[in-house]
């Protein structure tokens, strides 16, 4: 069964360039790697990238063999779609358009958002309301591009479980929008409630456009290493794999480490392990 494994940007020392970071996706083992569009003036200025920039970093994926598959749009966090200023509202609606922009113009076909009405702000009724107000401008841009969004499920209560994207999701009712959910943020929902996490991939059955990998424990969501917390890695990727997800992202972040591409062909292996587990347990069902 066909896969791909991307890596995701921040894995990677920052002090690399975009080419750098391309061959070592490459070197590790990884078949592609996720942009990172995060809330800082860095990131959001490859927004504003030039023809020839762009043209630069096409280059580059060619030379590498190596796609940039997805980018991850954490800037909604800093500009909130939801927000009580109606100039950080118009912002977020710009920088996700810029986003579109930016994927059509190097080839990629989807951009995770970060399933938050507000991040730094109280959210409330307000809140929610512009949130679908203006996701559905955001879905209508994408449309016009045909680059598809997928919400990432977080860590927040807002949207930390797929059957809380769906809603969204449902309401909004278009083809370019779906679900990019985050295996570990989502096994510590379904702790936190007790749900199963089986039961959550299922309910986004036909809206699951590809799979964050990482690694959590309950309270703590971020900077583990694979295998030392509470995911079960075969199991979330042979249900993702069974709704037809072929599309997953190692993310993992770069903790200056100075052998750190021996921490990511570690990480590749770990995964590809899982994988053959995942594909191993649904040939015999």
């Amino acid at each position: 069964m066909k896969y791909t494994l991307g890596l995701y940007e921040k894995a990677m020392p920052n002090s690399l360039s975009i080419p750098q970071k391309l061959m070592a996706v490459k070197e590790c083992g990884f078949d592609a790697m996720e942009l990172s569009i995060d809330e800082t003036d860095e990131k959001l200025a490859r927004l504003d990238w030039d023809e020839h920039e762009r043209d630069q970093i096409r280059t580059a994926c060619r030379q590498s063999d190596v796609m940039i598959s997805t980018i991850c749009l954490s800037a909604h966090r800093r500009y909130s779609l939801g927000s009580h200023d109606g100039q950080i509202r118009e912002l977020s609606i710009d920088i996700l358009r810029k986003t579109i922009i930016l994927a059509r113009d190097l080839g990629i076909r989807i951009i995770q958002l970060a399933g938050y009405d507000v991040y730094y702000e109280t959210g409330d009724a307000h809140t929610r309301q512009w949130f679908r107000e203006n996701l559905k401008q955001c879905v209508e841009i994408a449309a016009a591009y045909g680059v598809v969004l997928g919400f990432e499920t977080m860590e927040t209560s807002f949207m930390d479980n797929i059957s809380k994207a769906m809603r969204y999701v449902n309401e909004v009712c278009m083809p370019y929008l779906g679900v990019y959910p985050d295996l570990g943020n989502l096994t510590n929902a379904c702790e936190m409630y007790g749900d199963d996490v089986h039961a959550e991939i299922m309910a986004g059955r036909g809206h699951l456009l590809a799979m964050h990998l990482k690694e959590t424990v309950p309270g703590q969501y971020r900077d583990m290493q694979f295998g030392t917390g509470h995911v079960e890695f075969a199991k979330g990727i042979k249900a993702a794999l069974s709704v037809g997800v072929r599309l997953f992202v190692a993310e993992c972040w770069y903790a200056g480490e100075n052998e750190w591409r021996d921490t990511l062909k570690k990480a590749n292996a770990f995964m590809r392990t899982n994988f053959e587990i995942a594909q191993r347990d649904l040939n015999t069902l």
